[in-house]
C-alpha cells in the first residue's frame, strides 16, 4: 500500500491526476480519493492475510513434523560411495561427479560437512575426557 500511494503523491506532485478506466476511480474528487485509498488499503490487507496465512501453514506443517525445501541429493550411502571411489587415486573428482550425477561442489560441501561433523564429535569427546579428569582431580586435591 505504501508504494501506491507514494506514487499516488507523485503523480499528484506533478498535477497528474490518477483515472481508472476499469475501475471507475477519478482522483481529482474527494470521494475518487477515498475509494482509491480504501482499494489500497484492501489490497495491503488481503497481502497481509496471505503472509500470516503461510506462516501458519509452514508453522503446522513443522509440527506435524515436515521439513520445508528440496530432499537433498546427496545421500549418506551416495557419499560413503564417492568417498570409496576417491580412495581410488585413479579416480579424478570429475569421474566421481559424472558416475553419481551430482555435482563436484555437491560431493566437496558434503564431504566436509561430514569432516566438520566428525571434528565436533571429537571435540565433544575430548571435552568430556577431560571434565572426567579435571573431577577426578578435584577429589584427590580436597582428600
Amino acid at each position: 500500500m505504501g508504494e501506491l500511494l507514494r506514487l499516488s503523491d507523485l503523480l499528484k506532485e506533478r498535477d497528474i491526476e490518477l483515472h481508472s478506466l476499469n475501475e471507475n476511480i477519478d482522483t481529482t474528487s474527494a470521494g475518487g480519493k477515498l475509494i482509491f485509498h480504501i482499494f489500497a488499503a484492501m489490497a495491503q490487507f488481503e497481502r497481509d492475510l496471505i503472509s500470516e496465512r503461510t506462516k501458519a501453514g509452514l508453522k503446522a506443517a513443522r509440527a506435524r513434523g515436515a521439513r520445508g525445501g528440496r530432499k537433498p541429493k546427496v545421500t549418506p550411502q551416495i557419499l560413503k560411495v564417492a568417498k570409496a571411489m576417491l580412495e581410488d587415486p585413479t579416480v579424478t573428482m570429475d569421474d566421481v561427479s559424472e558416475t553419481l550425477k551430482i555435482s563436484k561442489s555437491a560431493i566437496y560441501r558434503n564431504l566436509k560437512k561430514e569432516e566438520m561433523a566428525a571434528a565436533e564429535k571429537e571435540a565433544a569427546r575430548i571435552a568430556r575426557a577431560v571434565n572426567k579428569e579435571s573431577q577426578s582431580l578435584s577429589i584427590e586435591i580436597s582428600m
